[in-house]
């Protein structure tokens, strides 16, 4: 408890710091570094003890892959060619020592973790304001805040036992229901201190409850890697928290979903 309200502490105030006012180059650099450590912790998961892998290649590729989405989207699918000529002429060149699953690792860690924080300089770059960009974390660590809380008290129901025994169908309710009153409540900050609110609260509800489905699909798909690979963590760069992908699972899949559901309701 003691390491997981350290990282809270100096966490949340350089969360804050890069999202609503530094630099843009200084977020895009934070997104580079965070796809990056993710790709690197995904092929570690997935290539075990096997040091014959592409580890460097596999977290460059995902951190560039934030880049090319933001900067040259209508080159994005040449660098995905590019990257799987990288991937597939290093496990030739190693003569079949590089599984196909690290491979996939790789390309997987490339593709879907840079496309997703890349969501959050698309998201900028569309107009809104940047408070807007702190609605993926709200509805992805309310969601998972609330949904342990409510499933710790009135849990009875396991809701998928064989990838998280621990998470119940009360607490995924719980978390559906805390991330739309965290939701109405970001659009009350937004109208009273922000100069008003992108979409209203009806839109923003469903919106809540839309992304509190998708986080906990991106809390349990990251948590079926890791059973399926025996690992506890994917990281310790959070301490308790584990790593990249353990703290950012479900912002993988919600900061995408709220680009995509924003565009259709602003």
């Amino acid at each position: 408890m003691k390491s997981r309200i350290l990282v809270a502490v100096v966490g949340m105030p350089v969360l804050l710091y890069v999202v609503l006012a530094a630099p843009p180059v200084v977020m895009e650099l934070a997104l580079f570094i965070l796809a990056g450590i993710g790709g690197d912790e995904l092929q570690k998961c997935v290539s075990g003890k096997d040091q014959r892998t592409p580890l460097p290649l596999s977290g460059l590729c995902a951190g560039l892959t934030v880049f090319w989405y933001y900067n040259s989207p209508e080159f994005v699918e040449d660098f995905f060619l590019l990257a799987a000529l990288a991937f597939f002429g290093y496990a030739i060149f190693k003569g079949g020592e590089v599984k196909f699953s690290q491979i996939m690792a790789g390309l997987f860690g490339s593709i879907a973790i840079g496309y997703s924080f890349s969501a959050f300089l698309r998201l900028e770059a569309s107009g809104v304001h940047r408070a807007w960009l702190l609605l993926p974390f709200i509805l992805s660590f309310a969601c998972d805040t609330f949904a342990f809380f409510s499933g710790l008290t009135l849990g009875k129901h396991k809701l998928a036992p064989r990838v998280s025994p621990k998470k119940t169908i009360e607490g995924s309710i719980g978390g559906l229901l805390g991330n739309a009153a965290c939701g109405l409540l970001f659009v009350w900050v937004m109208d009273r201190f922000f100069g008003g609110s992108a979409i209203g609260y009806g839109p923003m509800a469903l919106l809540a409850l839309a992304c509190g489905a998708v986080a906990q699909i991106g809390d349990l798909s990251f948590s079926l890697i890791k059973r399926e690979f025996g690992i506890k963590d994917y990281g310790h760069l959070f301490l308790a928290h584990g790593g990249v992908l353990d703290r950012f699972d479900s912002v993988l899949f919600v900061a995408p979903a709220v680009e995509i559901i924003f565009s259709f309701l602003k």
